[in-house]
C-alpha cells in the first residue's frame, strides 16, 4: 500500500512527546551523520596523499616503460620505432642506457651509483628533469675531450664534489672483463657540469650521461636498456599498454606509471580502505541504536500493527512500514553527513586550515575529492541501515492481530 510511507515517518517523526526511543532515532541519526562525514573526510585525505606522491612519482617515473623480458638490453630498431608512433596515445619516447657504475673522485671515497644515459631532447621530452636544474646547466655531449655528467645535488654534497669537478666511472662489465682478460679495467672521465635536485620517495638514478657515453661505459654497442613512454593523458596508461603489447609481443615488458612502484601504490590503497573498514564501526554502532529503537518501536505500536492488519494491510505491507523507518534514519544522516564530509574537505581543499606538525613537501593536510568515494560511503551507510532495520521489520511482519488487538 502507498500509505506505508505515511505511516512509517508518523511512527518515526511523531511531535506528541520525546520519548527514549525517539532519543534513540536520533542518537543513530547522529551517529551514521558523523559517521559518513569521517569516512569521506579520511578517504579525501587519503587520496590527497596519494595524489602528491605520484606526482612526485611521476617526475621521475614515465607513463609506460618498455623492457626485453630476455635480457637486459635490446636493439631499438626502425620498425619498433614505427610501431610506436602509430599509436596516437603515445605523445613522445625516449630511449636510455641504465646500470650501476663505480664513482670514484681522487678526493673523497667511492660509491657505487645508478648511472642513466639519455639524448638530452628526447629525454626532456617524458620527463621533467630539467626544470630541476639546481646547480650548473644540463651539456652532456664532449666538450674539450671530456663527456658531460648531471649529477643528484644531494649525491654532490655527499662525496664533497663541484661543478667542474671530473670524476672517473667504472662499470661492473668493465671490471669484470679486466678480470678475464688480465688487464687493467677500463675507466671513463666525466667532468661535472650541472645538479638536480629532486624529490625521491625511492631509488632513482644519481647520475644522468650522454647514451652513447654509457653504451660504452656498460658495453652495450648499439643497444639499449628501456624506452620511457609520455602519453597524452596518463590515465590512459592501462589501455595503452595493453594495446603496445599485443603489438610488441612477449619478448617486451610493458609497464604503467603504476607498475613501476606497484609496492608502494598496493600499501596506499591498503591503508585507505582499511582506514574505510575501521570508521565503518562508527556507521555500525549507529545501526544497532537503529536496532534498538525499531525493535522497541514494534513493542509500542503492538496493537496499531494489529489494527493495521484487520484494515487490511498485509505482514509485507506491515514489514515494509519498519524497513522505511531504517530508510529514512539512513538516508537523514547520509544527506547531513555527505554535506558536512564534503564541505569540511572543501574548506580543507581550498584553505588548508590543518597544517602538517613537520611541512617538507607540502605544508597543509591534502585533500582531492573523488565522487566514486563518496558514492561508495553514501551506498554503505545506508545498506547498513537498511540491514539494521531488517530484523525489527519482520518481528512487526509476524505479529498476529488477534493477540495484539486481545492483550493490549
Amino acid at each position: 500500500m502507498k500509505t506505508t510511507g505515511f505511516v512509517a515517518r508518523r511512527y518515526l517523526f511523531s511531535r506528541k512527546h520525546i520519548s527514549l526511543i525517539s532519543t534513540l532515532t536520533i542518537i543513530s541519526i547522529i551517529g551514521v551523520t558523523i559517521g559518513t562525514a569521517l569516512l569521506i573526510v579520511v578517504l579525501s585525505v587519503f587520496n590527497g596523499f596519494f595524489d602528491v606522491i605520484q606526482g612526485l612519482l611521476l617526475q621521475n617515473d614515465p607513463d609506460l616503460r618498455i623492457e626485453s623480458t630476455t635480457s637486459n638490453s635490446f636493439l631499438f630498431t626502425g620498425d619498433m620505432e614505427q610501431k610506436l608512433s602509430d599509436i596516437p596515445e603515445i605523445q613522445a619516447t625516449a630511449s636510455y642506457v641504465e646500470g650501476k657504475a663505480l664513482l670514484a673522485f681522487e678526493q673523497s671515497d667511492d660509491k657505487v651509483v645508478q648511472v642513466r644515459g639519455i639524448d638530452e631532447d628526447d629525454y626532456f621530452e617524458v620527463s621533467n628533469l630539467d626544470e630541476n636544474i639546481s646547480e650548473g646547466v644540463v651539456d652532456l655531449p664532449v666538450r674539450e675531450r671530456r663527456p658531460g655528467m648531471l649529477i643528484n645535488g644531494q649525491l654532490l654534497n655527499e662525496l664533497n664534489l663541484r661543478i667542474n669537478d671530473e670524476v672517473v666511472l667504472l662499470s661492473a662489465a668493465g671490471m669484470r672483463k679486466s678480470l678475464t682478460q688480465f688487464s687493467l679495467p677500463r675507466s671513463f672521465r666525466f667532468q661535472i657540469r650541472g645538479s638536480f635536485s629532486q624529490i625521491q620517495i625511492t631509488d632513482g638514478p644519481g647520475v644522468f650521461i650522454d647514451k652513447e657515453a654509457a653504451q660504452r661505459l656498460f658495453e652495450v654497442r648499439n643497444a639499449i636498456s628501456g624506452i620511457d613512454v609520455r602519453l597524452q593523458n596518463t590515465a590512459q596508461a592501462q589501455p595503452v599498454k595493453e594495446k603496445l603489447q599485443a603489438t610488441l609481443g612477449s619478448d617486451y615488458e610493458i609497464s604503467t606509471w603504476y607498475d613501476l612502484q606497484k609496492p608502494l601504490y598496493d600499501v596506499m590503497y591498503l591503508e585507505k580502505w582499511s582506514s574505510y573498514i575501521i570508521l565503518m564501526i562508527i556507521v555500525l554502532v549507529a545501526v544497532l541504536n537503529i536496532i534498538g529503537s525499531l525493535t522497541m518501536i514494534v513493542i509500542q505500536k503492538n496493537r496499531d500493527i494489529g489494527i493495521l492488519l484487520t484494515m487490511g494491510f498485509t505482514p509485507s505491507d506491515i514489514k515494509n512500514i519498519f524497513v522505511r523507518q531504517g530508510f529514512y534514519i539512513g538516508l537523514i544522516g547520509c544527506v547531513i553527513g555527505g554535506g558536512l564530509g564534503l564541505l569540511l574537505s572543501w574548506v580543507q581543499q581550498q584553505y588548508g586550515l590543518i597544517k602538517l606538525s613537520s611541512a617538507f613537501i607540502i605544508d597543509a593536510y591534502p585533500v582531492s575529492i573523488s565522487y566514486v568515494d563518496v558514492s561508495i560511503v553514501l551506498a554503505g551507510s545506508l545498506l547498513l541501515c537498511l540491514l539494521a532495520s531488517w530484523y525489527p521489520a519482520k518481528r512487526a511482519a509476524q505479529v498476529s492481530p488477534a493477540d495484539a488487538i486481545r492483550y493490549d
